[in-house]
């Protein structure tokens, strides 16, 4: 679910927006001049909100973002393998929730953390 539309000259660092279907925070931001006959451009580099990948894309000004919604969320873990199974704490649902391998190995059954749902897909951020 799209939260709204943004232009590529209005993607200032900080902001979560939707690149090649992923979720990215930009990290920084060019535009360059506009010319005699062309439009100005925008060279964003922004890091992947679940993969942590570095994207670096160049658009015109005027190209559209969608900027999605996350939900920030706690929840306890209930067992680790392959994935983290873990228990929202406000209506008792269970998710099977990928989590990076720093955060993995910090954790254990029963831990409080904080999860974010991405367009759907659910990732734990941090250990509280």
């Amino acid at each position: 679910m799209v939260f709204k539309l943004i232009n590529a000259t209005d993607a200032k660092p900080g902001i979560t927006i939707m690149i090649e279907g992923n979720a990215c925070t930009v990290k920084s931001q060019d535009i360059s001049k506009t010319g005699k006959h062309g439009a100005s451009k925008a060279r964003i580099e922004a890091i992947g909100v679940i993969d942590g990948k570095k994207r670096v894309i160049v658009y015109p000004g005027h190209e559209r973002f969608e900027v999605p919604l996350i939900k920030k969320m706690k929840g306890q873990v209930l067992s680790i393998g392959e994935k983290v199974s873990l228990m929202d704490l406000e209506n008792f649902e269970t998710y099977d929730v990928i989590a990076a391998e720093d955060i993995k190995s910090e954790l254990k059954e029963s831990d409080n953390v904080e999860y974010w749902d991405v367009e759907g897909i659910k990732v734990i951020k941090r250990k509280m």
